[in-house]
Parts: structure tokens; sequence; C-alpha cells
């Protein structure tokens, strides 16, 4: 069964939409019909190409912010998607570092979608909150991000039952995913390694992670829900232990 959607005449606005997740999300919508307009601080390969807006804007920065809003007349779906961290464990690492990796994660989505808000509101739209796993679960090595993932997905709830019904709100929390940089996250593992300790026997694409963008942005009744992208989830390293596997 083939699931289809279509955003014909709908403007959708992804932060941080050049690469990598976002990039596939941008993709999607623009496959769905929509009009769709991608943020970030540097363009990437394509964006100028196959009908994709590109509009240079850092929104950790207010002003970025209220600029690239202003260049809508109308807005249907914001996809906050712009997020990440460097391995920064607590012990070194500079406090405005983690600063930083709080302001990229959870309060510039805030701020996307505060700003966004009246448009979204005219058009009865929706928010997407890109989420992560490490925001459900420990995330040593990146402590600052995976709290910072853990406030968005408490803000994408508090803001579902601020803006209902006239503005829905959910969450996409991301798990293991396959990237042009995964290798580097995931200490230069490989997707079958990597694989392996997900129930589903592989990592997340960006694909996967659109078509629950294009659900969720959908007309519909839900909001305030976060649905997760991970596979059925991180199989603990105790398992392996237990049964002699190295992970």
């Amino acid at each position: 069964m083939t699931v289809t959607y279509d955003y014909t005449g709908r403007a959708v606005l992804v932060t941080g939409g050049t690469r990598g997740i976002g990039a596939g999300i941008a993709a999607a919508f623009l496959a769905a019909g929509a009009e769709v307009t991608v943020c970030a601080r540097t363009p990437g390969a394509d964006e100028h190409g196959g009908g994709i807006r590109f509009v240079r804007a850092d929104v950790r920065v207010p002003a970025d912010v209220e600029r690239l809003i202003e260049g809508f007349d109308r807005l249907d779906v914001v996809v906050n998607n712009a997020g990440g961290s460097p391995y920064a464990p607590l012990a070194g690492t500079s406090p405005r570092l983690h600063a930083r990796v709080v302001e990229l994660n959870l309060t510039a989505p805030l701020l996307v979608s505060q700003y966004a808000y009246p448009l979204l509101a005219a058009a009865r739209g929706a928010v997407v909150m890109i989420g992560s796993s490490s925001g459900a679960r420990p995330s040593p090595g990146t402590s600052a991000y995976g709290a910072a993932k853990a406030g968005l997905h408490h803000l994408a709830r508090c803001l579902a039952a601020e803006w209902a019904p006239v503005v829905r709100v959910n969450t996409v929390v991301v798990g293991l995913a396959a990237t042009e940089r995964a290798a580097g996250h995931y200490g230069g593992h490989g997707d079958e390694r990597m694989g392996a300790a997900i129930p589903a026997g592989r990592m997340a694409t960006p694909g996967d992670v659109a078509r629950a963008c294009l659900w969720l942005a959908a007309p519909g009744y839900v909001t305030g829900a976060e649905v997760r992208v991970d596979g059925g989830g991180e199989i603990p390293a105790w398992r392996h232990l237990a049964s002699g596997d190295s992970p």
C-alpha cells in the first residue's frame, strides 16, 4: 500500500533543510506539491535547484528569524529540524558551548514557532518538531543536547495545548539515523553494525522521517503527540553481553 499526500498550494518551511534529514524532509514536501523554503546559516549544494527556496538565517538570532518569517505571505507548515551537537562531555567543555547547543536545539524552535504563529493560525497549520531519542534516554557525551531535546519534546506538548485547536504541534522522535555525517557521529561504525543495535535491523533514513512529517503536518486531529521513528528503539548492551555476542 502506498500513501500519498497533496500539499499543492501550501507553503512549508524546513529549518536546517539543506542537508541530511532536513533535506530529505524538504524534498518530500516538494514532491507532494508544496512550496518549500529551507533556511540555514550556509547554503547546501542543491537548494537553489528543484524549486526549493533558500533563505540564509541563523535560527538562534531573533532578528534573523523575524526576517525569515516576514518573507512569507502564507505559511501552512513549519518543520523545526535545525539542531545537532558535537561530542561535548560536561568535564572540560565550556559553558558557552553548552549554552549554544541549548539555543540551537530548544530556544531556536521556540523562536521560529513564536514568530510563525500568526501565519500558521491564519492557515490553521501545523508545527512539526524534530526530536531525538537522546531526549528520551541518557545521552552521555551530549548531555546538553539530550536535555535540550527533552525540553523540545515538552515544549511541543505545551504549544499543542496552548495553540489548540487553531495550530497543531507534534514531534517526530528520531533514533539512530543514516545521514552523510552518521559515520563520524557514531564513532566510524557503518550502517550495518549500527543497524544490529536496532530491532528493525537498520538505522532510520531521511525518507523515514519525512513520511512521518507528511502525516503529522496534514490536516487532522492529532496534536501533542510524539511519533517515534527509531525502528523499535535500541537493543540494550546487556543483551549482547548476556548472549556473548558483541554489538
